[in-house]
């Protein structure tokens, strides 16, 4: 059984055009969520560890206010396209269209204003909560009135993130949540003793402002070999990586496999990461510098949490390559992922 509330959580600033932000929780026997109709952002996710105590396990923060501010998309649905686009442009049956660029040379997760960063409508389901909002055509560059409907949902120990879009012009799509997580609890100060594998044949090199370079290379006999379980401190000192922030390249088709597990051998917390989408952005919080008070006046360090955001590969839309991702007028855009988490 699952059970859903709602309360306030804050209003938006007079700037910003008022408007009351909602908070929505999801309750399981053996998870907690908390989810913002801002940015459709996960507040918090609470799991048991081996002994039945429950932690929150994403970073955050305690006040509206944390999340109005400038901050790395914690727990944020980002869009109308996650990750990286070149120089903030791409051409579309012949016209050129030009993008905010808001990381270095490049636009990054949407722009100044993307989806993190507005209140959407919020409806309530027996087991979750569906947002809606209208993205209108040319808001931050994009082509097209694109609708879309994120959807959580939560089932016992999995909580479903289901993402669908319709769009009047042909447009660029790729959307995922930028949750960050420490399994050992919001606040620890690194994820150097967690456990992760995923799997993953290739992944994409990048070039020095993140951006593919347009190969696709085999993670074999590489530091990207994450196929089998490896302890994420040791692997980085082994392979001199200063952490990850790269897509691995999933198994193509629409059905739903288990792509990433992550494990933190001193509670036995679990988390598995289901999805039908062709890439996972790996992230080590590489960019993290404790600079940030959090929940509870946490602070959160440089790799003190990882990111497994799920979505089409970097850069698709001016690598032919790779995998589609135009929607067009009458087709329509949905991917789900599945993260579950368990005890071992």
């Amino acid at each position: 059984m699952t059970t859903v509330r709602r309360e306030a959580f804050g209003r938006m600033p007079p700037e910003e055009g008022g408007g009351e932000v909602e908070k929505f929780i999801l309750l399981s026997d053996s998870v907690r969520v908390e989810i913002l109709s801002f940015g459709c952002i996960i507040t918090a996710l609470e799991t048991k560890d081996r002994d039945g105590q429950f932690s929150d396990v994403v970073l955050g923060f305690d006040t509206l206010e944390g999340y109005t501010r400038n901050h790395p998309f914690f727990g944020a649905v980002v869009g109308r396209v996650a990750n990286r686009i070149a120089n903030g442009r791409f051409t579309l049956d012949g016209k050129e269209y030009q993008l905010f660029l808001n990381n270095g040379p490049n636009s990054l997760h949407g722009g100044a204003k993307g989806f993190d960063k507005v209140l959407w409508s919020p409806q309530v389901l027996p087991n979750g909560v569906r947002f809606f909002r209208l993205s209108p055509d040319g808001e931050e560059g994009y082509p097209g009135d694109l609708k879309v409907w994120v959807t959580y949902t939560l089932s016992g120990r999995e909580l479903a993130i289901n993402y669908q879009a319709q769009t009047s012009k042909t447009t660029p799509i790729s959307l995922t949540n930028h949750a960050y997580f420490n399994l050992a609890g919001q606040g620890s100060q690194d994820v150097y003793d967690h456990e992760i594998s995923i799997e993953a044949d290739s992944y994409l090199p990048v070039d020095d402002t993140k951006i593919p370079t347009g190969e696709v290379a085999a993670v074999q006999g590489t530091g990207f070999d994450l196929r089998q379980p490896v302890e994420l401190g040791k692997h980085l000192q082994k392979f001199h990586l200063d952490g990850f922030d790269h897509n691995f390249c999933l198994h193509q088709g629409q059905d739903r496999r288990l792509v990433a597990r992550v494990f933190h051998p001193p509670t036995g917390r679990t988390m598995e990461v289901h999805t039908t989408q062709p890439g996972i952005q790996f992230y080590t919080g590489n960019n993290l510098d404790g600079s940030l008070k959090g929940k509870g006046a946490a602070t959160y360090p440089k790799h003190s949490a990882f990111c497994l955001e799920t979505q089409n590969w970097p850069d698709a839309v001016n690598k032919p390559h790779f995998p589609n991702v135009l929607l067009h007028p009458g087709e329509e855009y949905n991917h789900t992922t599945w993260l579950v988490f368990n005890t071992a």
